[in-house]
């Protein structure tokens, strides 16, 4: 199972608060992921498509438990990608007018809705559920353990438009992309997309992605504590070899000999510990050396030469 359906089987286990929420969760599922017919006055039928068996069997629960309606399912497989599809068809018969009028998919006498109707949305919970249905309906999120994402595809400005503000009630930031004559409304922050399934429900999976994310900070952190530790070293062992260099010099045109014992104390040390930075070669002499008193003697090694 993708992590996606993952995510869509934990939300339909999810609740609503109040009685509408059902009414919100229902039409936004229609709305994304249905297909509205029209069979002449007052006659309808919807019929819902979807990859997921939680979405389907949450199309056809709503649809009994708040409106009573007549649903159908044909299961089809996908000898290609090897997957199924879900079709639920809920054909014409009493009520489905007045549902759809209900749910803002219809506005009585101005037919089908480009937007969402805000007396759907009206409740905190209902916003959610509203929310929740759109996910599970068109909604994709990545692994969080790789590159991280969430995008909601949609058709319609209107609805795209009425999407990222229910969004934005929400305090998350959300942006929108066109394909082909649809739209992709998605998140990219750790933090939007933690809140928005918090927001519909997913607790478990938002609790997954704050502790993901802690150990990607947490793996980031010692790999950049690694890498500047191995770029010190690597300094380290650059700065040593240009000591070396420098102490052979003075050997060749000089002689130990005819340097003061401070210089001479800093020569034999260097040698005998070539890999050691100046501060942990000072911590060896005696008495211990500061990083700057080892590097004024290299400057006065410099200044001899000259």
């Amino acid at each position: 199972m993708s992590f996606t359906a993952e995510v869509k089987d934990e939300l339909a286990r999810v609740g609503g608060s109040c009685p509408e929420c059902a009414v919100a969760e229902l039409a936004a599922l229609v709305r994304v992921c249905g297909a509205l017919s029209f069979h002449g006055s007052g006659a309808y039928s919807i019929r819902v498509s979807t990859e997921t068996g939680a979405v389907a069997r949450t199309v056809i629960r709503l649809a009994h438990e708040v409106f009573d309606l007549d649903t159908s399912l044909t299961v089809r497989r996908s000898n290609l990608h090897k997957s199924r599809n879900y079709l639920i068809e809920i054909p014409e018969q009493k009520g489905l007018e007045q549902a759809l009028i209900r749910m803002g998919v219809l506005v009585l006498g101005r037919g089908l809705s480009s937007g969402i109707a805000a007396r759907v949305v009206a409740r905190p919970c209902c916003r959610a559920a509203y929310l929740r249905g759109a996910f599970m309906a068109g909604g994709f999120i990545a692994d969080p353990r790789g590159d991280f994402h969430l995008e909601i595809a949609v058709t319609g400005d209107e609805f795209a438009d009425d999407l990222l503000e229910l969004l934005d009630d929400e305090g998350i930031t959300a942006r929108v992309n066109r394909r082909r004559g649809s739209f992709a409304i998605y998140l990219k922050s750790f933090d939007d997309i933690a809140a928005l399934l918090g927001v519909v429900g997913a607790e478990r999976t938002a609790r997954a992605v704050k502790n993901i994310r802690v150990m990607k900070s947490v793996k980031n952190d010692v790999n950049r504590r690694v890498n500047a530790e191995l770029a010190n070293q690597a300094r380290s062992t650059g700065a040593s070899a240009g000591q070396l260099a420098l102490i052979d010099r003075v050997e060749r045109e000089i002689g130990f000999d005819a340097l003061p014992p401070a210089l001479m104390q800093f020569c034999v040390a260097r040698r005998e510990h070539p890999e050691l930075s100046l501060r942990d070669l000072g911590a060896q002499m005696t008495p211990p050396l500061s990083k700057s008193a080892l590097y004024h003697r290299v400057l006065r090694l410099e200044k001899l030469l000259e």
